[in-house]
């Protein structure tokens, strides 16, 4: 949550249950961090968005095959056919569009920051490990995560965002669902 980001300059956040503040040194910051996320927001919604259109999409290359020899191919396997596929056929896209919006309108900004890490977790090493690394360790996949863990980590939801207004919200208000909230 980002605290009267022009007049404070800090940074107040919990993340894994224990209160956080970030001395910022000006307004910048602040800017710099929602740019982050509307960039971070529309590279999800672009990719969810283009998978929409070219309908159907069909995952199954990358569940299936390119998962083969891979450390995550144990948990990804089940998924490369019959109905697990189609869930996964329907569920990144749609995944990756909720995460976009989210993350442009600051809505639930830390819960689709942390899905957007956990696809980006995925894509990371299957891409990754099952392509030999090929095109070394550092992708665009692990920069995605780290995108992604640092709106998390700050709880960058607090300019220009719909959090602002949910967090005064009696539902969450000193509740559990305020840490969905960035």
């Amino acid at each position: 949550m980002v605290k009267n980001a022009m007049s404070t300059q800090s940074i107040r956040t919990r993340f894994l249950g224990t209160e956080t503040s970030y001395s910022v040194s000006g307004a910048w910051l602040s800017y710099w961090i929602l740019l982050l996320r509307l960039t971070a927001g529309w590279w999800m919604l672009h990719a969810g968005l283009d998978k929409i259109w070219a309908w159907p999409f069909d995952a199954s290359w990358f569940v299936g095959g390119a998962a083969q020899g891979t450390i995550l191919a144990p948990f990804v396997t089940p998924f490369s056919d019959g109905i697990l596929l189609s869930f996964v056929n329907v569920a990144v896209p749609l995944g990756q569009t909720a995460i976009g919006i989210g993350l442009i309108l600051g809505l639930l900004t830390r819960t689709a920051a942390f899905f957007g890490a956990y696809l980006m977790l995925f894509f990371y090493f299957i891409n990754g490990y099952g392509g030999g690394w090929a095109h070394g360790m550092v992708t665009g996949e692990l920069l995605g995560i780290m995108v992604f863990g640092t709106i998390v980590a700050l709880g960058a939801g607090g300019v220009l965002a719909v959090d602002n207004r949910l967090r005064e919200m009696e539902p969450f208000e000193n509740t559990r669902l305020r840490r969905l909230l960035g």
